[in-house]
């Protein structure tokens, strides 16, 4: 349950047996109240007691009658039944491509419930303490050739939190299901028995290039688009027929196989004249755009010193990247001519 009421500096005391306290008292934390514990009737000082605002008296602790004749007339006393189900639950939330302004509602909505969360080196959003306040953060992000955290342990942090009675938040970068893995975790909450609910993030397949001007469909020019993990090289099959599909291509995680990517999709008849773009580090202050060709954009990001997390885009609906460079508040970074090989 989220405290809708702003409690920002109210000093509170949540009163109840330590397995029932603990998520109450996130909860008025996270409204912004100034939270003291105590889990015995014995546990209320004088001077705890003249400090108290609102105090809230969790399960039996509504029977501790010598902590209610203490603090009456005090302070207002809330009564609150214990939980009635000890198993917590998970949510999937995608985070989008990049900043706290690109968070749905609901996403921002589910991390202020959240007890934990576990989030990835591409889930930048920000000041997750914020967000999230009182929740246990746990980076469990992936990086090229280094996984810290297997996925196996991933998902054993997850069901393991949430089967202790918390709301487990599962922060990824973009979609939860665009190469993010969200199948196999719900599939793991749903082994443990537990609730969970998957919250949708903006993909960065679509929305980086759009960051950059580039419409991943546009009328007369594609009207198909293709998403691919660069993560691997493409084998000649799968290439020719990515250049038989037509329309645009967009690779996520392709950075360290650029080369091979576009050489495997020229060697498979795509011209060597189309246009190519890597857009580094959408929606961030580093944004910026390396456009090309198939042929030139290796040797235009090399001398860049582009890198990691960026998006990869080919495809004639590249060129309208050109159209907004024009625009009056243009403040974009390219380099080289679309159409030049």
């Amino acid at each position: 349950m989220l405290i809708e009421t702003d409690l920002t500096g109210l000093p509170v005391l949540v009163v109840g047996p330590a397995e029932l306290v603990g998520a109450v008292a996130r909860r008025y934390r996270r409204a912004g109240a100034v939270v003291d514990v105590i889990t015995a009737p014995d546990g209320l000082t004088p001077e705890l007691r003249d400090r108290v605002r609102l105090a809230v008296l969790v399960g039996t602790a509504s029977t501790w009658s010598g902590v209610r004749e203490a603090l009456a007339g005090r302070c207002p006393v809330v009564r609150e039944p214990a939980a009635e189900v000890t198993r917590g639950r998970v949510a999937l939330v995608g985070a989008g491509p990049g900043g706290v302004d690109l968070l749905t509602v609901a996403a921002v909505r589910a991390l202020s419930d959240a007890d934990v969360v576990l989030t990835d080196r591409l889930a930048e959003v920000g000041d997750l303490g914020a967000l999230a306040p009182g929740a246990e953060i746990i980076d469990v992000g992936k990086r090229a050739g280094h996984h810290a955290v297997p996925q196996s342990e991933i998902e054993r942090i997850m069901v393991q939190r949430a089967l202790s009675g918390l709301t487990v938040v599962r922060l990824k970068g973009g979609d939860p299901y665009v190469f993010g893995r969200g199948g196999e975790e719900v599939a793991a909450a749903v082994a443990a028995g537990l609730p969970v609910t998957v919250v949708p993030g903006i993909s960065s397949a679509v929305a980086v290039p759009g960051s950059a001007g580039i419409p991943v469909t546009h009328r007369e020019v594609s009207h198909v688009f293709t998403v691919v993990s660069g993560h691997v090289p493409l084998d000649p099959r799968r290439a020719e027929a990515l250049v038989h599909l037509g329309g645009t291509l967009v690779f996520l995680m392709g950075m360290h196989n650029l080369v091979p990517l576009t050489t495997a999709l020229v060697r498979a008849g795509l011209p060597e004249e189309t246009p190519a773009a890597v857009v580094e580090r959408g929606f961030t202050p580093d944004q910026r755009s390396i456009v090309g060709t198939a042929a030139t954009l290796p040797d235009l990001v090399a001398s860049a010193g582009a890198a990691s997390p960026s998006v990869i885009v080919v495809g004639e609906v590249v060129r309208q990247s050109e159209v907004w460079e024009r625009r009056s508040d243009s403040h974009g970074v390219r380099s080289g001519p679309v159409g030049v090989a």
